[in-house]
């Protein structure tokens, strides 16, 4: 028995875009065009986002440091960290990825937990009772990390985690327990009824709800994106996309040049984006370029982070930065720092005219992390190093 799919065909575009009015409409909607917002500072950010996420890595800032910097410019790096884990405004979960989410986006995710509640999939056995005791432990004195919760690891390799641990990760992702800061780069839990606001700790919303809201804030956040641009803000499947973005609030378009159908926010669709461009390196892990392809098809720019791929492969760097002028990615950095001084290992420019934005970004960078020098190692471009390097020392 052969079955054939029918598929719901797709409603006519409500406006068509050029490329360039796509691009223009990404970079407004991701905080990079016009004035920035300072009143609402780094809380304006992560809210105008949606979803900040976590690395690990910390060569110049952590990335999460790096997301509003680039869009506010040199916000003291502990005010960051404030604005984001005092007054219960914000927790983590996975979103993209690791992710700080606003606080009031915790109904959004009772799909998820429902999932993780479902079809848990873990790699570590959990004895009898080690969950309830864990909650116990929080019960009577969280906040805790997991060291404090009675050990993160059993001692073997990173992955060999401690009962304690597991179970506390567990709890994290059935949404009984929450993380409510870093500290030192260790997840601090608390129970979610103690931390998560009354008013918001419910799961409530049903599956197709919770996707409906998350398409809907995706496809605001963006501005303008395809089906897979949307889907992976929240690391939705498509399908699930499919099955709600007629209810989002999103409308359809066609922009020039894209292969595939796409969708606008309508509010972004209302005025022409107009203001100032931000001159910034981007962190890697930056919202505005999550998604390869589309940051291929919006700037022409193949970005991917090195980190992980072996140091005699790396083509740009072990961290490389993209520089962001005039509205497009004009270049990328490697930086690294030694004592006070920024060092620019590797430096890539599109053009001669990338080299005065590139040393203004550079020179920003430096003083935000309280660095007083830079050095240039390597320029992709050796007849351009030298005037990178006057250029630098102009802006002293």
């Amino acid at each position: 028995m052969t079955i054939v799919r029918t598929l719901t065909p797709l409603p006519p575009p409500t406006a068509e875009l050029s490329a360039d009015e796509a691009r223009r409409i990404a970079l407004r909607a991701q905080g990079f065009l016009g004035a920035p917002d300072r009143r609402a500072g780094v809380r304006g950010v992560l809210r105008r986002l949606g979803a900040v996420q976590l690395d690990t890595i910390s060569v110049l800032a952590r990335s999460h440091e790096l997301v509003p910097y680039a869009r506010l410019g040199a916000v003291a790096r502990r005010t960051v960290e404030s604005a984001y884990w005092t007054e219960g405004h914000a927790f983590e979960y996975w979103s993209h990825a690791a992710c700080i989410l606003p606080i009031e986006e915790w109904p959004h995710f009772a799909f998820r937990r429902r999932a993780y509640r479902r079809a848990p999939q873990w790699h570590h056995d959990l004895p009898d009772g080690a969950y309830d005791a864990v909650i116990g432990q929080l019960r009577a004195e969280g906040p805790l990390t997991a060291t404090e919760l009675g050990g993160a690891k059993n001692g073997g390799e990173w992955w060999d985690w401690s009962e304690s641990k597991v179970a506390v990760e567990r709890a994290l992702m059935y949404g009984e327990v929450v993380c409510t800061e870093r500290r030192g780069w260790k997840r601090v839990y608390d129970l979610a009824e103690r931390a998560v606001p009354g008013h918001l700790l419910h799961d409530e919303l049903d599956d197709t709800e919770c996707l409906r809201r998350l398409v809907r804030l995706a496809g605001q956040a963006l501005g303008v994106g395809t089906r897979a641009d949307i889907a992976d803000y929240h690391r939705l499947k498509g399908e699930q996309f499919d099955a709600v973005v007629a209810d989002s609030g999103l409308v359809p378009v066609r922009v020039r040049g894209w292969e595939k159908p796409a969708w606008a926010d309508p509010e972004a669709l209302a005025s022409v984006p107009r203001g100032r461009h931000r001159t910034t390196l981007l962190s890697p892990f930056d919202s505005l370029i999550w998604e390869r392809a589309r940051t291929e098809r919006i700037f022409g720019f193949t970005h991917r982070l090195e980190a992980y791929v072996p140091k005699q492969k790396r083509i740009h760097g072990y961290f490389a930065m993209p520089l962001l002028a005039g509205g497009k990615l004009v270049g990328r950095v490697d930086p690294a720092r030694e004592g006070t001084t920024l060092v620019a290992k590797q430096v890539s420019l599109a053009s001669p005219k990338a080299v005065g934005p590139m040393a203004e970004a550079l020179r920003e960078a430096a003083e935000w992390v309280g660095c007083d020098a830079v050095r240039i190692e390597r320029v992709d471009r050796p007849e351009l190093a030298s005037v990178l390097t006057s250029e630098l020392a102009r802006l002293t």
